[in-house]
């Protein structure tokens, strides 16, 4: 029985949304929210793809309460992030495109910020050069209950789907991470008890919005450290995860912004353009040791592809393919490997009208050269270095 291939930019359906196309705009923070909520700035920047041309554009990162920043510059998903998104979802409808806004909480990540740093066990944090705390049970209840309400004001500002950010060192992927998650209580040891953070807050956030919105989780298929999560426990984890019913697909990804961000990234590790952002003395601890926190490797097309058919094979539920996809023939690649969606990132930051170029046929490859020089412009609004900067964007 031959299987039909579907053509990635017809129309398609995710959970109850119907998306003009299976492009979606990847998550990459945007830092455009100095203030919390929804900037003008920011709806440019997803105004540019939308015109673009994506099927769905993602919203990111976006905290379910302070204690979760990631960075200082994040929304925080309170009922006064609602009115902003409102209006950027209302505009991005008018160009055709679904809204996607991711919500997490960046655990010990959000040391960096100045919080004391949330992890499942107490661990040095090497951005903060602190220790964080430890999550107790009534931590993991409240925040599973800023996870629906978050959800929840997604919902009510009329957006389309929601993230949940179960990957790159966040909170929740700490507690998968059998290098991080040293528990010996019902939230650690055994796979069943280190992946239950994650169900439970599915789980809740399902019930929170029903099918008003699809619900999808971003989830790490490797931490890309030793004795960190790795595919035969992922695998596994996503299988419960779809056991439950609480999701409408996964977004796979890797690596870790705590302990390995280049391990998502690949390419050029730009070691000397993150130290500039710093201030003295980490700017000179940066460029010095820099490499041992930004490894390089080697960058290739669709380089997530090989773990990634490994889920593929496990699972039935629709799979959205992440990781240096620039060219048409790799879209169509990932449709005839079983993929739903994929989810395009600095490439449209290099050219955010690629998905209509690849679409029309006036391109079959982007220009994005991962770089990575993109990497440390989040501080002060994400983008490709090789854009000219307009001149309104640098008052």
């Amino acid at each position: 029985m031959t299987t039909t291939v579907p053509d990635p930019f017809a129309p398609a359906r995710l959970g109850p949304v119907s998306l003009r196309n299976r492009v979606i705009k990847a998550a990459t923070f945007e830092g455009a929210t100095p203030d919390h909520v929804v900037s003008d700035r920011l709806i440019e920047f997803h105004r540019a793809v939308a015109r673009g041309g994506v099927g769905m554009t993602t919203i990111a990162y976006c905290a379910v309460s302070p204690e979760g920043c990631g960075t200082p510059n994040e929304i925080i998903l309170d009922e006064a992030a609602v009115p902003g998104l409102a209006r950027l979802v209302e505009e991005m409808h008018g160009e055709g495109a679904a809204v996607s806004v991711q919500i997490g909480h960046a655990g010990a990540v959000a040391a960096a910020t100045g919080h004391r740093g949330l992890s499942p066990s107490r661990i040095f944090s090497p951005l903060a050069m602190r220790f964080t705390r430890a999550v107790t049970p009534d931590d993991i209840r409240r925040i599973t209950h800023d996870f629906a309400d978050a959800a929840r004001h997604v919902a009510t500002a009329g957006a389309d789907a929601v993230e949940l950010h179960f990957g790159h060192g966040y909170l929740i992927s700490e507690f998968f991470s059998p290098k991080l998650n040293k528990r010996t209580d019902e939230w650690g040891g055994s796979l069943e008890n280190r992946s239950r953070f994650a169900r439970q807050v599915a789980s809740a956030v399902r019930e929170a919005v029903g099918d008003r919105l699809a619900i999808i989780a971003k989830l790490n298929m490797a931490d890309g450290v030793p004795g960190g999560l790795w595919l035969d426990e992922s695998i596994e984890i996503a299988r419960l995860l779809e056991s439950d019913g609480s999701l409408d697909a996964l977004e796979l990804t890797a690596g870790s912004s705590l302990q390995n961000p280049m391990y998502l990234f690949r390419g050029e590790a730009p070691i000397h353009e993150m130290a500039r952002v710093f201030p003295q003395p980490i700017r000179t601890g940066f460029k010095l040791f820099g490499s041992r926190f930004l490894p390089t490797y080697p960058y290739e097309e669709a380089y997530l592809l090989p773990y990634a058919r490994q889920f593929r094979a496990a699972l039935s539920m629709p799979l959205i393919l992440l990781g240096g996809i620039n060219r048409r023939d790799t879209i169509e690649h990932a449709m005839r490997e079983g993929f739903d969606f994929v989810a395009m990132g600095r490439a449209l930051l290099r050219e955010p009208d690629l998905v209509n170029q690849l679409r029309d046929g006036t391109s079959d490859d982007g220009l994005c050269i991962h770089c990575n020089k993109c990497m440390p412009t989040i501080y002060r609004g994400t983008r490709c270095v090789l854009v000219p900067v307009p001149p309104r964007a640098t008052t």
